[in-house]
């Protein structure tokens, strides 16, 4: 993925964000989807049937739309959450869902932004950041995390986090963080890193960056319980040996995330998603459609037909609307004439009258 700068700037208005979270079970992907928008958006489901625990349900995709406020800028949040990924042996199927759940809205606002008429409630539903949940396992990243992050990387602006952090000690989340970013550089897997480029950026935004990229991958805590402490309510849990305070920057990465997330870098996200992530896809997906190859089945028949028509209508549209102009002015001026005519062929009428009254005079 191409480095951009990391934004500092804040929408001033009401704006869009579409965040995806991934995680296999018990990663605390659904508690901290609920700290974040500090309300019960998703719910803990566990199944307590013995008898379908051996059934392999399969990943579901659920978009849940939340309003937030953010430093006093209106955020219509869009949580995607993708409850069961990762409980599956063989989580193939998953990949591919998560997949092509991101390219469609992509084939959406293609479809939207070639179409002659534009559909004014057309909702843009792009993922601008997906959080990868890593099990705090305390070793190094698995086959699957290598594997996912390697695939969606070039579609959405992937973020690992470190799920349940509290279940190490310092020196092993330490630890951990260190093995999972040499991972991530040995397999060459494109992050978002928080980029910042020396040459153009502010020692403030260089700074910011240098600290939010030193943090990945993001040691979350969450909780939805609140503690007394000291006469505070504090999001915390509460453990034998103490207590971890949620938005304590000691204690959790979270408020950091949040506050990246949804106020410093949102734009940036969102800027990256739009002008890279997508434009990359758009140009593979319309280069596919001018030259498919015999095992590019990703295209049918009848979409290819369609497709080729669709890069040719923008140009049409606009030659219509020329041939339209020309239209109308020749149709006025052939108006203009033909009154012009009227106007004359009644003076030509009125002068023959006039002669012929002037002739029937004469002949008395």
């Amino acid at each position: 993925m191409a480095t951009r700068r990391g934004g500092r700037k804040n929408a001033k208005k009401g704006v869009q964000f579409t965040l995806m979270v991934v995680g296999a079970s018990g990663t605390g992907r659904t508690t901290f989807v609920n700290t974040l928008c500090e309300s019960e958006v998703l719910s803990h489901k566990i199944s307590d049937n013995p008898e379908s625990a051996h059934i392999e349900e399969g990943i579901k995709i659920k978009p849940i739309n939340v309003e937030l406020e953010e430093d006093g800028v209106r955020i219509a949040l869009t949580i995607v959450d993708t409850p069961g990924f990762g409980d599956n042996i063989d989580n193939e199927s998953a990949f591919q869902e998560i997949v092509g759940y991101l390219e469609r809205q992509y084939d959406d606002i293609l479809a939207e932004q070639s179409r002659i008429k534009r559909n004014p409630r057309f909702r843009d539903n792009r993922v601008h950041a997906l959080l990868y949940f890593i099990p705090p396992t305390g070793h190094a990243l698995r086959e699957m995390d290598i594997e996912l992050m390697k695939r969606l990387s070039p579609r959405v602006n992937v973020i690992p986090v470190i799920g349940k952090a509290d279940s190490m000690t310092p020196s092993e989340l330490r630890g951990f963080k260190k093995r999972v970013m040499e991972d991530i550089e040995h397999y060459g897997i494109p992050v978002y890193n928080f980029p910042y480029d020396v040459e153009e950026d502010d020692e403030d935004t260089i700074a910011e960056n240098g600290e939010l990229r030193s943090l990945l991958p993001f040691a979350i805590v969450g909780s939805e319980d609140e503690i007394d402490i000291g006469g505070q309510l504090v999001r915390a849990r509460m453990y034998p040996w103490g207590i971890v305070e949620v938005d304590n920057l000691k204690h959790s990465d979270f408020g950091r995330l949040r506050s990246a997330l949804l106020n410093s870098h949102l734009a940036d996200l969102k800027s990256l998603t739009d002008d890279v992530l997508y434009e990359t896809y758009r140009t593979e997906k319309l280069s596919r459609t001018m030259h498919p190859t015999e095992n590019d089945s990703s295209i049918l028949p009848d979409e290819l037909a369609t497709q080729s028509v669709r890069l040719k209508e923008e140009q049409l549209r606009r030659e219509e609307e020329k041939l339209r102009e020309i239209e109308l002015r020749v149709q006025r001026e052939i108006s203009e004439k033909r009154q012009e005519l009227v106007a004359k062929e009644e003076a030509l009428r009125n002068l023959e009258s006039r002669l012929a009254a002037q002739g029937s005079m004469s002949d008395f």
